[in-house]
């Protein structure tokens, strides 16, 4: 069965794509948490980063490199935060990894 994520990508959901490409795509959150509020995902689909293998290291990494880029085309200049949920105590309602990238405010410490 295929996640959220992998329908929106092949066009079976309709969301606005903000970014892409042949690894990763990004998407705002139906549910933002901030002005800005991006997720972050890679088109193959990993449950979570704690289930994420050696042979995902270089998704991962892309992942990373690619949050800043993200937030350019964003307008974050400021500043972003990046959050990955893991599990179902973590906020977790997604089962494909995503990492979220928040800003567009001024963010608080501790975040709950």
């Amino acid at each position: 069965m295929k996640t959220l994520f992998e329908k929106i990508v092949d066009g079976e959901i309709p969301a606005k794509i903000i970014y892409q490409d042949d690894i990763c795509a990004a998407i705002n959150d139906i549910n933002p948490q901030a002005p800005v509020h991006v997720l972050l995902f890679p088109k193959k689909p990993i449950e979570r980063l704690s289930k994420a293998e050696q042979s995902d290291a270089d998704t991962l990494a892309h992942l990373m490199l690619t949050v800043p880029n993200v937030a350019k085309i964003c307008g974050l200049d400021n500043g972003f935060r990046v959050v990955i949920n893991n599990g179902k105590d973590a906020g977790e309602t997604v089962p494909h990894m995503h990492i979220h990238i928040l800003g567009g405010t001024t963010l608080g410490w501790p975040p709950c």
